[in-house]
């Protein structure tokens, strides 16, 4: 009996078959899919690339507020970075930005932004509101208005000495004898409603059932917190760490209302720094090399946080 070959026949060479893709086609499709993101790419080469190296540029240069180096400043290489690394004052403005931005900002801000948001989801709504309406209230005000009213509250005859008297105790010039402390806490103060809300939001995405079996177990308040409610919040730390972080340390209408960067330098951040010498003292090149080393700094801020508080793969 003869057997019958099903086999599928060989397609002529030159015959019709599906189209594979090729190269050109894959590459095109590739531009494609990065149109939409052409106009977000060309604003932030405009507004942030832009003004970065624009500014790096300045910062090599001997530019001057005023003068004939005003109208033609000359390239100068690295002359600026080599006074600035050589200079007390530049390293008193380092270590007091890391003293503003550590208390302030990573102490200051996210732990007493994480006990309100706490306190406000476990206490009385109503007391929670009233909480958070006054909280908020410090952190919608503009900037210039808040710096006022804590120069009020630090000065010597201000509201903080006057409640001190009320115990008849006499209060030290804050704003001279304790200038950091003074913006430090001012800055607590004026940026800590943001914190709150941010972990306010995360604290109401963890699953009550988590806790509630935790509790069931016999875990304390605290493990439950530390064990099981930090943990899942993890992701909105550190996203909240760095952005209180880059803000506080680009501050400078706060503490130049407060203290001027006095008494002396006392406490003179790089912002400060930066205006003072570009702007006070007219060396434009000098005071950009400020700026461009505040914010390879905030850089250095930035991956650190996006390093070491990476959320785990889930």
């Amino acid at each position: 009996m003869a057997t019958v070959d099903t086999a599928t026949p060989a397609r002529p060479s030159g015959g019709p078959g599906p189209a594979r893709p090729g190269k050109g086609d894959t590459g095109r499709r590739g531009l494609l899919r990065l149109m939409p993101l052409t106009p977000a790419v060309v604003l932030m080469g405009i507004f942030l690339v832009g003004p970065i190296g624009y500014a790096l540029y300045g910062s090599l240069t001997n530019a001057a507020l005023t003068g004939y180096r005003a109208a033609s400043p000359e390239f100068v290489g690295l002359e600026n970075y080599e006074k600035l690394f050589t200079s007390g004052q530049f390293w008193q403005s380092v270590w007091l930005t890391l003293v503003f931005v550590v208390g302030s900002a990573v102490i200051g801000q996210n732990v007493l932004g994480m006990s309100l948001a706490v306190l406000v989801r476990s206490g009385p709504r109503r007391l929670g509101s009233a909480v958070t309406a006054l909280v908020v209230t410090a952190w919608v005000l503009p900037e210039i208005v808040a710096a006022f009213a804590l120069y009020a509250f630090f000065a010597t005859d201000g509201t903080l000495n006057e409640v001190i008297s009320w115990f008849g105790l006499e209060g030290p010039t804050w704003l001279l004898t304790f200038p950091m402390l003074s913006v430090v806490l001012a800055n607590v103060w004026r940026g800590t409603a943001f914190s709150m809300m941010v972990y306010g939001a995360a604290l109401a995405e963890v699953p009550p059932e988590l806790t509630e079996a935790a509790e069931i177990d016999g875990a304390r308040w605290h493990q439950r917190f530390l064990r099981i409610t930090l943990p899942l919040v993890r992701r909105s730390i550190a996203t909240n760490m760095m952005l209180t972080t880059l803000q506080t340390l680009g501050v400078f209408t706060l503490i130049w209302v407060m203290t001027g960067g006095g008494p002396g330098t006392k406490s003179s951040t790089l912002p400060v720094l930066a205006y003072q010498q570009a702007f006070k003292f007219a060396q434009v090149g000098y005071g950009t090399a400020i700026a461009t080393v505040t914010l390879l700094v905030g850089a250095i801020f930035a991956v650190v946080y996006v390093r070491v508080l990476k959320p785990e793969v889930d």
